[in-house]
């Protein structure tokens, strides 16, 4: 029978490759509801082209604009929006599998609702975890909700674990997970040139092709380290648990050490597809479309230890890993504004660090225990950030 997907953040990269994968598989899955921010013309396009039943645009102002857009692309798409429309999204009784894609802290909400309905759901929204973990997996555990992960390395991780990892990682054998990292387009620019990186400069990955956001934390690191926060809430690894590793070929996207000395990594070429189609049809495997990965073509794979001079936004993310429940919330926070300042060019690259550190040690560390103390955490954390750039302009 085929599967109803939902897909929380259709236009965007992990959404378009979504798509790609569910559109060579027809038999096995078809599209149920697609959400956007604000891309009224793409989701319009993407809801004829998938025949979605439903049409989700998060920014109300543009309803009848999507209407109108759905209208001319020949989708019947029925039209959800603002906040409530994506709680319904992601949990539509007749969704089977919710892709959590949407960027940010904005993607939270929905994607605990998603959980809280029992769904199954393919997470790509690292920072569901980083900010709520515990009570994002509580809720998943109670609802019987199976949360699989979609970022390479954490479905590496993912697929390199032995079964029955969920007792624990000590009793199946596991001493290490490590996370490997590309290092981004700057891991060799000399750091006294830091400090003039443009925004296009460091949206430029050098083996992805991701969102503008996603491509400046990956270029100073604060995707891995957001990566580290969100692997010791879905394997419950401890920090001391948990390394990084710089493999600038991108191919070994992730590994497992074991405690008799073997080390499991999975391989292959970078293209997220192959961890979406993963995700949809596990435990089975299918064709992703994907380059096949040549190991007699390549040259090299290299590593190195992760330079914290160079990246310390890394530092700051393990510092607030091992701090409190309330530091990876602010940690978050401030970078997602710090992040966007920088892409209107209103800091430097190399500020980015400054702010969340500045941000990091001005704010109190509390208990979470609420989805209201995780967002009034964020506020605090968002005005901190912008108080500390008003005072530097």
């Amino acid at each position: 029978m085929s599967q109803a997907v939902t897909i929380l953040g259709s236009t965007g990269s992990i959404g378009v490759n979504t798509l790609d994968v569910i559109a060579r598989h027809r038999e096995r899955f078809h599209v149920l509801a697609l959400t956007a921010h604000s891309n009224v013309q793409l989701l319009a396009e993407q809801c004829a082209q998938h025949h979605a039943r439903y049409a989700i645009i998060s920014d109300i102002s543009r309803a009848a604009d999507l209407r109108l857009a759905l209208s001319q692309a020949g989708s019947a798409a029925k039209v959800l929006a603002g906040a409530e429309g994506l709680l319904a999204a992601a949990t539509l009784a007749e969704a089977d599998i919710v892709m959590a894609a949407i960027v940010g802290a904005a993607g939270l909400k929905p994607t605990l609702a998603a959980a809280k309905a029992g769904k199954k759901i393919l997470l790509a929204n690292k920072e569901s975890l980083v900010i709520a973990g515990g009570l994002f997996m509580q809720a998943a555990k109670d609802a019987g909700a199976c949360v699989l992960p979609v970022d390479s390395e954490h479905n590496a991780i993912f697929q390199s674990l032995p079964l029955g990892w969920q007792s624990g990682l000590e009793d199946c054998g596991v001493e290490r997970i490590i996370l490997t990292a590309s290092g981004g387009p700057f891991l060799n620019t000399p750091l006294a040139d830091m400090a003039q990186i443009t925004p296009t400069q460091a949206c430029k990955h050098p083996n992805w092709e991701m969102g503008r956001k996603i491509s400046v934390d990956s270029a100073t690191l604060m995707n891995k380290g957001l990566e580290l926060i969100e692997a010791h809430w879905l394997f419950s690894a401890q920090p001391d648990q948990l390394d990084v590793v710089v493999h600038p070929q991108s191919i070994i996207h992730s590994m497992v050490a074991y405690r008799d000395g073997s080390v499991l990594a999975q391989l292959g070429t970078p293209d997220m597809r192959t961890p979406i189609a993963y995700a949809l049809a596990w435990p089975e495997r299918i064709e992703a479309g994907v380059q096949r990965l040549n190991l007699a073509q390549m040259s090299d794979l290299t590593f190195r230890e992760p330079d914290l001079d160079r990246f310390p936004c890394l530092g700051l993310a393990y510092a607030a890993m091992s701090d409190s429940a309330s530091a990876p919330i602010t940690l978050n926070a401030a970078n997602e504004v710090a992040v966007q300042c920088f892409l209107d060019s209103q800091i430097r690259f190399d500020q980015i660090a400054a702010l969340v550190g500045q941000v990091l040690e001005r704010a109190e560390r509390s208990a979470v225990n609420s989805l209201e103390d995780v967002f009034e955490l964020d506020r605090d954390a968002r005005a901190q950030a912008k108080e500390v750039i008003g005072q530097w302009t």
